[in-house]
């Protein structure tokens, strides 16, 4: 089952991608860059801003709800996780030096002074 909704979130990211980068932006003439204005033809002659909107709306409602599947499903205790359910003991500590500490010196020590 996960499988099957993995595939399609990314088939339909994609195709949201492919969709977003074909539609016209305010000002610009897709028939630039597809030769001539021809291309505004293509989807009848209001033009294709209210098919690559609907076509838009629509990858963009199956992306999210593919997102939200997803985040159901593996957000439930029962599926596996990266973070380990139970911490190791840590490791013992390093044992220290059996020498006897350094001597405190009893005597002040004055500064140098430099000429």
């Amino acid at each position: 089952m996960s499988t099957i909704l993995i595939a399609l979130h990314v088939i339909v990211c994609v195709a949201l991608i492919i969709i977003v980068l074909l539609q016209m932006g305010k000002g610009a003439e897709a028939g630039a860059s597809f030769g001539a204005g021809g291309s505004q033809t293509i989807f009848g002659a209001s033009g294709g801003g209210s098919f690559m909107g609907k076509v838009t709306a629509g990858a963009a409602i199956i992306f999210m709800l593919t997102s939200l599947s997803l985040a159901y499903f593996y957000g439930s205790p029962s599926s596996q996780s990266v973070m380990p359910s139970t911490v190791a003991a840590p490791a013992a500590e390093a044992p220290t030096p059996s020498a006897a500490p350094a001597p405190v010196p009893t005597e002040p020590v004055t500064p140098v002074e430099k000429k």
